[in-house]
């Protein structure tokens, strides 16, 4: 399936700034069933824009304006080309002792590991006896269960949480976003010694699936390694595993690594950020050679200090 994506960020200031700075994580990667076949990110003011890779093989964009402005859009536009990805109906009970830090590849081994949004806590812990988050059957097919608990156990309900909300305030309100389920999702299976990593992507919504969130925005979930099938993404929001519709950008240890936007700038101004996303099937074949290249060269920013601009929650 071929999508056409539109991501467009909006900063609105309430007085004068200057020397923005931004990094951007929105271009779609390029891995197992998925393409990145075009990609393009303007800016207004016009703004020169490099990129580089991060350590988890995210392609960064960054750019700088550094004279004065009173707004500043992004639009990221981009055509993907995604498979069904191949998940088997359960593995063996055997595999648990596969799930050993000594065998496992070292982007898993680093996913074992808390991080800034994903700790565990009490209510994490009443949370994890309650529905059962503890080492039994198949890895496959318990993490099943889990993400489909995760999805009763809390409703989806936007706004009710903030882009750096604790897991805490979603397990003690059982309501928050898919950023707050993702993170909570995470830590379960991390105090199981699976290794889980935060996505941050796009959902294409159909007219016949029964998602609990909205288009308009980003979207977050979950990734596990298993031994087998190696990575495996399950989407605790929408109680579904992530295949064909679930389009990655960015993979983390929590959102903190991946936010769409991150950046600063100079002046004392209030910021409105507002932000829309339009995700569709498209029929436009793309030919193989204008597939992004794996490999892309790195070239070093300078990073500057001032006011930070306020990030997008993903709210999917």
């Amino acid at each position: 399936m071929y999508y056409s994506i539109r991501h467009v960020t909006h900063f609105r200031y309430g007085a004068n700034v200057y020397e923005s700075v931004i990094e951007a994580r929105m271009q779609p990667r390029s891995e197992s069933t998925q393409r990145c076949y075009s990609f393009n990110l303007a800016v207004q003011p016009r703004a020169r824009v490099y990129l580089y890779r991060d350590s988890l093989a995210n392609t960064v964009h960054y750019f700088d304006i550094p004279e004065v402005h009173r707004e500043l859009a992004i639009t990221a536009e981009a055509l993907v080309d995604l498979d069904p990805v191949p998940i088997p109906d359960r593995l063996d009970e055997e595999d648990w002792k596969l799930l050993n830090p000594d065998r496992m590849p070292a982007d898993a081994f680093e996913m074992l590991l808390p991080s800034r949004f994903a700790r565990s806590s009490p209510a994490l812990e009443e949370l994890a006896d309650k529905i059962g988050a503890h080492r039994r059957g198949d890895p496959l097919s318990l993490l099943k269960e889990l993400n489909q608990a995760m999805y009763g156990a809390f409703q989806y309900k936007a706004k009710t949480t903030r882009v750096d909300s604790p897991i805490e305030d979603a397990l003690i309100s059982q309501e928050g976003v898919c950023q707050d389920f993702a993170h909570i999702f995470i830590t379960l299976l991390r105090g199981m010694k699976i290794p889980a990593r935060y996505v941050s992507g796009y959902l294409y919504h159909r007219r016949e699936d029964k998602d609990r969130s909205s288009d308009g925005a980003t979207h977050a979930w979950v990734e596990a390694w298993l031994p087998g099938p190696g990575w495996v993404g399950f989407d605790p929001t929408n109680n579904l595993l992530a295949t064909e519709r679930h389009i990655r950008t960015a993979v983390g240890r929590d959102y903190a690594d991946v936010p769409p936007t991150r950046g600063v700038f100079k002046g004392e101004a209030s910021t409105k950020l507002t932000v829309s996303v339009a995700v569709s099937p498209s029929e436009v074949l793309p030919p193989e050679r204008d597939l992004i290249p794996e490999s892309i060269s790195e070239e070093a920013g300078t990073p500057r200090r001032s006011d930070r601009q306020p990030e997008q929650q993903q709210q999917q």
